[in-house]
């Protein structure tokens, strides 16, 4: 027994080696190109939209307190995978060591989680703001709005400290290659060479209430919000809402099916080419397409804008 563990640790992986988004020199070049420019793009954008909410007393309001949320979380979430991503592109497989790649897991899993968590609560705040406009001010009082943004970053912290300390409790004897351009969890689990049910269970579990009930929060706020629309009697309103709420279920919908597919799944994920597309989605379209479709197309975000940049 002490012999075989003497070996285990021997061989336990110390460092995994990232093939990247693409392993063909001849395409790495301009993908390099066009994803440092999305990745510039969606700084600058979450950072303009941080700054106006913060410094603008006409954006103190429940639903730009959410969206200044999401921004910083879209910031951090884009820079824990992206330079990983462009790192690839640059140089091709590189190793990461053991400890920096769960650490670029457990952050990933925070930030994921987290925003989940704040798409519903963004949901539930435009359900109330439409459905029960007189209890808004009571509903969404800034004790309620503080509360419910802690929960989401505290809920993401507690499901990542879980999945990635059974994920990081696995042993790892080689291969060591990871077909991903950062340390996500279906790549990790298909090379561990013990068994792996306790962790995919945890894994399930934790994607089921997590992804799954935070979606089922915000469909049902969204229709709710859908019924109460046709049945206002202005056409006018009917369309501006309307267009609001489509808007951002086409967000909603984007991020949720690319990563319940890949994460409410209790078995290893054989396509890894389809694994990538499908990390590109959430990892990269929606941080960037999230400020232009919740806040740059706000009339109140416009004027704010305009006003800052002292445009007529």
């Amino acid at each position: 027994m002490e012999r075989s563990l003497e070996w285990a640790n021997m061989t336990r992986v110390q460092e995994f080696i990232l093939l990247g988004l693409s392993t063909r020199p001849d395409i790495r070049g301009g993908l390099f190109a066009v994803f440092l420019t999305l990745y510039l793009l969606t700084l600058l954008e979450n950072t303009l939209i941080v700054y106006l909410v913060c410094t603008h007393s006409e954006l103190r309001k429940p639903m730009y307190f959410f969206l200044g949320n999401l921004s910083c979380l879209e910031m951090c979430y884009v820079s824990v995978t992206m330079p990983s991503l462009l790192v690839g592109l640059w140089a091709g497989p590189y190793s990461v060591p053991f400890t920096a790649c769960m650490t670029q897991l457990f952050l990933f899993i925070v930030l994921i989680c987290t925003e989940c968590t704040l798409l519903a609560s963004m949901a539930y705040d435009r359900y109330v703001a439409i459905c029960r406009p007189l209890h808004y001010p009571l509903l969404m009082r800034p004790q309620v709005c503080l509360a419910l943004a802690l929960c989401s970053w505290l809920g993401g912290l507690l499901v990542s400290v879980a999945k990635t300390t059974c994920i990081a409790s696995l042993s790892y004897c080689g291969p060591n290659v990871l077909n991903q351009f950062f340390c996500d969890v279906s790549p990790l689990l298909n090379l561990s060479c013990t068994h792996v049910a306790l962790t995919e269970l945890v894994d399930f579990i934790s994607a089921i209430v997590i992804f799954c009930g935070t979606l089922l929060v915000a469909l049902a706020s969204y229709s709710a919000i859908g019924v109460a629309v046709f049945r206002m009697p202005s056409a006018a309103v009917r369309r501006k809402a309307l267009s609001t709420c489509a808007s951002h279920l086409v967000v909603v919908g984007i991020f949720y099916s690319a990563a319940l597919f890949i994460y409410c799944r209790p078995s290893r994920i054989k396509s890894m080419d389809l694994n990538k597309v499908l990390s590109v989605i959430y990892t990269v379209v929606t941080p960037i397409c999230n400020p232009i479709i919740y806040c740059l197309r706000n009339k109140e975000v416009h004027a704010v804008l305009r006003k800052t940049l002292h445009l007529p």
